[in-house]
Protein backbone atom coordinates (compact mmCIF):
# COMPACT_ATOMS: atom_id res chain seq x y z
CA UNK A 1 0.00 0.00 0.00
CA UNK A 2 3.21 2.58 0.87
CA UNK A 3 4.06 2.26 -3.22
CA UNK A 4 0.41 2.84 -4.14
CA UNK A 5 0.49 5.96 -1.90
CA UNK A 6 4.05 7.14 -3.36
CA UNK A 7 2.68 6.43 -6.54
CA UNK A 8 -0.20 8.89 -6.30
CA UNK A 9 1.85 11.43 -4.75
CA UNK A 10 4.28 11.34 -7.67
CA UNK A 11 1.26 11.75 -9.59
CA UNK A 12 -0.03 14.46 -7.83
CA UNK A 13 3.30 16.66 -8.03
CA UNK A 14 3.78 16.66 -11.59
CA UNK A 15 3.64 20.10 -13.09
CA UNK A 16 0.72 19.16 -16.02
CA UNK A 17 -1.41 17.98 -13.08
CA UNK A 18 -1.16 21.36 -11.13
CA UNK A 19 -1.68 23.43 -14.36
CA UNK A 20 -5.00 21.25 -14.94
CA UNK A 21 -6.45 22.17 -11.28
CA UNK A 22 -5.39 25.59 -12.02
CA UNK A 23 -6.90 26.04 -15.71
CA UNK A 24 -9.93 23.87 -13.80
CA UNK A 25 -10.07 27.29 -11.26
CA UNK A 26 -9.18 29.88 -13.54
CA UNK A 27 -12.20 28.25 -16.00
CA UNK A 28 -14.74 28.31 -12.87
CA UNK A 29 -14.45 31.43 -11.95
CA UNK A 30 -14.08 32.74 -15.70
CA UNK A 31 -17.26 30.79 -15.87
CA UNK A 32 -19.08 32.77 -13.00
CA UNK A 33 -17.80 36.61 -14.55
CA UNK A 34 -19.11 35.92 -17.92
CA UNK A 35 -22.69 34.10 -16.43
CA UNK A 36 -22.78 37.24 -14.59
CA UNK A 37 -22.02 39.50 -17.79
CA UNK A 38 -24.34 38.02 -19.87
CA UNK A 39 -27.31 37.63 -17.02
CA UNK A 40 -26.80 41.37 -15.77
CA UNK A 41 -25.76 43.27 -18.31
CA UNK A 42 -26.20 41.95 -22.12
CA UNK A 43 -29.49 40.22 -21.41
CA UNK A 44 -31.14 43.10 -20.28
CA UNK A 45 -29.62 45.42 -22.57
CA UNK A 46 -31.34 43.12 -25.67
CA UNK A 47 -33.94 42.70 -23.78
CA UNK A 48 -34.58 46.44 -24.01
CA UNK A 49 -34.39 46.33 -27.43
CA UNK A 50 -37.04 43.47 -27.77
CA UNK A 51 -39.15 45.15 -24.72
CA UNK A 52 -38.44 42.21 -22.26
CA UNK A 53 -35.89 41.12 -20.40
CA UNK A 54 -34.87 37.19 -21.91
CA UNK A 55 -35.62 35.26 -18.57
CA UNK A 56 -39.17 36.09 -18.59
CA UNK A 57 -39.78 34.85 -22.49
CA UNK A 58 -42.43 31.73 -22.44
CA UNK A 59 -44.96 30.31 -24.44
CA UNK A 60 -47.30 27.77 -23.02
CA UNK A 61 -49.05 24.52 -24.59
CA UNK A 62 -50.94 22.23 -22.43
CA UNK A 63 -50.83 23.82 -19.04
CA UNK A 64 -46.67 23.11 -19.96
CA UNK A 65 -44.68 26.18 -19.61
CA UNK A 66 -41.69 26.32 -22.12
CA UNK A 67 -39.11 28.87 -20.94
CA UNK A 68 -36.96 29.76 -24.32
CA UNK A 69 -35.74 33.37 -22.74
CA UNK A 70 -33.39 31.16 -20.99
CA UNK A 71 -32.29 29.31 -23.71
CA UNK A 72 -31.09 32.56 -25.59
CA UNK A 73 -29.52 33.56 -22.61
CA UNK A 74 -27.58 30.34 -22.40
CA UNK A 75 -26.95 30.64 -26.38
CA UNK A 76 -25.29 34.58 -25.62
CA UNK A 77 -23.22 32.96 -22.62
CA UNK A 78 -21.97 30.37 -25.24
CA UNK A 79 -20.99 33.45 -27.96
CA UNK A 80 -19.45 35.45 -25.44
CA UNK A 81 -17.39 32.47 -23.78
CA UNK A 82 -16.63 31.04 -27.43
CA UNK A 83 -15.44 34.77 -28.49
CA UNK A 84 -13.14 35.59 -25.61
CA UNK A 85 -11.69 31.89 -25.90
CA UNK A 86 -10.37 32.72 -29.50
CA UNK A 87 -9.63 35.92 -29.31
CA UNK A 88 -7.10 35.97 -25.96
CA UNK A 89 -5.81 32.04 -26.63
CA UNK A 90 -6.75 30.89 -29.80
CA UNK A 91 -5.88 33.73 -31.91
CA UNK A 92 -3.13 34.62 -30.28
CA UNK A 93 -1.33 30.99 -30.50
CA UNK A 94 -1.92 31.13 -33.76
CA UNK A 95 0.06 34.24 -34.52
CA UNK A 96 2.48 33.01 -32.74
CA UNK A 97 2.49 29.52 -34.62
CA UNK A 98 2.53 31.42 -37.61
CA UNK A 99 5.46 33.45 -36.61
CA UNK A 100 7.50 30.42 -35.73
CA UNK A 101 6.47 28.90 -38.98
CA UNK A 102 7.92 31.92 -41.00
CA UNK A 103 10.83 31.58 -39.14
CA UNK A 104 10.64 35.08 -37.43
CA UNK A 105 11.65 33.56 -33.73
CA UNK A 106 15.76 32.93 -34.54
CA UNK A 107 16.88 29.91 -33.80
CA UNK A 108 20.10 29.30 -32.33
CA UNK A 109 22.79 26.54 -33.12
CA UNK A 110 22.07 24.74 -29.91
CA UNK A 111 18.49 23.79 -31.42
CA UNK A 112 19.45 23.11 -34.80
CA UNK A 113 20.47 19.37 -35.91
CA UNK A 114 23.74 18.14 -36.80
CA UNK A 115 22.72 18.13 -40.42
CA UNK A 116 21.87 22.04 -40.11
CA UNK A 117 25.08 23.02 -38.36
CA UNK A 118 27.08 21.41 -40.98
CA UNK A 119 25.43 23.17 -43.75
CA UNK A 120 25.31 26.14 -41.89
CA UNK A 121 29.50 25.68 -41.70
CA UNK A 122 29.83 24.81 -45.24
CA UNK A 123 27.80 27.62 -45.94
CA UNK A 124 30.03 30.27 -44.52
CA UNK A 125 33.07 28.63 -45.45
CA UNK A 126 32.03 29.00 -49.18
CA UNK A 127 31.38 32.83 -48.52
CA UNK A 128 34.57 33.44 -47.29
CA UNK A 129 36.35 31.73 -50.04
CA UNK A 130 34.15 33.57 -52.48
CA UNK A 131 34.51 36.70 -51.13
CA UNK A 132 38.19 36.12 -50.88
CA UNK A 133 39.08 35.00 -54.25
CA UNK A 134 36.57 37.82 -55.23
CA UNK A 135 39.68 40.35 -53.97
CA UNK A 136 42.50 39.47 -55.61
CA UNK A 137 41.38 37.46 -59.12
CA UNK A 138 39.90 38.91 -61.58
CA UNK A 139 36.23 38.88 -62.25
CA UNK A 140 34.89 35.48 -64.48
CA UNK A 141 31.97 35.68 -66.37
CA UNK A 142 32.03 32.20 -66.88
CA UNK A 143 30.63 29.34 -65.12
CA UNK A 144 33.57 27.46 -62.99
CA UNK A 145 34.40 24.27 -64.75
CA UNK A 146 38.40 22.15 -64.80
CA UNK A 147 40.41 24.32 -66.52
CA UNK A 148 41.31 27.91 -64.72
CA UNK A 149 41.03 30.13 -68.07
CA UNK A 150 38.00 30.59 -69.95
CA UNK A 151 37.62 28.54 -73.39
CA UNK A 152 39.08 29.19 -76.44
CA UNK A 153 37.27 31.56 -78.81
CA UNK A 154 38.23 28.52 -81.56
CA UNK A 155 36.08 26.00 -79.53
CA UNK A 156 36.94 23.03 -78.99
Amino acid sequence: MPGVLKEFKEFISRGNVVELAVAVIIGAAFTAIVASVVEGLITPLIGMIGGEDFRKMTFTINDSVFRYGIVINAFIYFLSVAAVVFFFIVKPINVLNERRRRGEEPVTEDEMSDEAVLLAEIRDLLAAQRDGAAAGAPARDYPPGPAADPPSPRGW
